[in-house]
């Protein structure tokens, strides 16, 4: 038998004779040990959870004044409505469009509810044309409409699209372009920033039920059910 024969038989005679390891805890029943120390990892993610959404909803209430009564706070629904929901959004948010006939069918079958929007652009150049041009509709009355009609959009929205819109819902459009470079139009979308960064406030969409700023993912939202339990309150 050469060396290395002689070596590997031996490596081979050592791992028949090791000792068997203890099965994984994934074998068998976790221990009792195991389940106490899960307890405690589960416990303490659902403090550190209740602890920052309480954060959140201290720092919701310390601006509710300028959430409700800053420039460029456009409200939909019932203006003396009972709940209140606040919505950060952008028009060219995928998520924000998919959640808008939910939000529309509260508001339909809800008359006491109010919708404060909060224009939020901050995914796409498009997203500040949109912003500037709703927020410039204001001057003709034509928000509400302009708005659902640039939420209910699918596909990319461009320049043209915005303005196609703005024509079909019976805004002048001239007028409109006009309008966009007033100082407080940028003015409106720059406190909105600040809100949300004050808010730690960073995707679209976010929503504020009362003064509970919701962290659940926004197809989960159950807003009948949110409203429901706000009222109970």
């Amino acid at each position: 038998m050469t060396a290395f024969s002689f070596r590997a038989a031996a490596i081979g005679l050592a791992l028949v004779c090791l000792p068997a390891l203890p099965t994984s805890a994934a074998d068998g029943p976790p221990s009792a040990e195991q389940t106490r120390i899960d307890k405690a990892v589960q416990d303490l993610a659902a403090k550190q959870k209740a602890d920052q959404e309480k954060a959140n909803d201290q720092r919701v209430a310390n601006r509710m004044s300028s959430l409700l009564g800053d420039p460029g706070t456009l409200v939909l629904g019932n203006p003396q409505g009972d709940v209140t929901i606040i919505e950060f959004f952008d028009y060219t948010c995928p998520f924000c469009k998919a959640m808008e006939p939910r939000v529309q069918q509260l508001l339909k079958d809800d008359k006491k509810v109010r919708l404060v929007v909060k224009e939020f652009p901050i995914l796409r150049p498009e997203s500040i044309v949109a912003t500037k041009a709703a927020l410039a509709s204001v001057k003709q009355g034509k928000y509400a409409a302009y708005h659902q009609t640039m939420m209910n959009f699918r596909g990319q929205l461009t320049e043209d699209a915005i303005f196609s819109m703005a024509k079909d819902v019976g805004l002048d459009v001239e007028r409109l372009k006009k309008d966009m470079t007033a100082p407080e139009i940028g003015d409106a979308i720059i406190a909105n920033f600040n809100l949300a960064r004050a808010l730690r406030i960073f995707d679209t969409p976010t929503v504020i039920i009362g003064n509970h700023l919701v962290t659940e993912a926004s197809v989960k939202i159950d807003f009948p059910k949110e409203v429901a339990a706000l009222r109970a309150k």
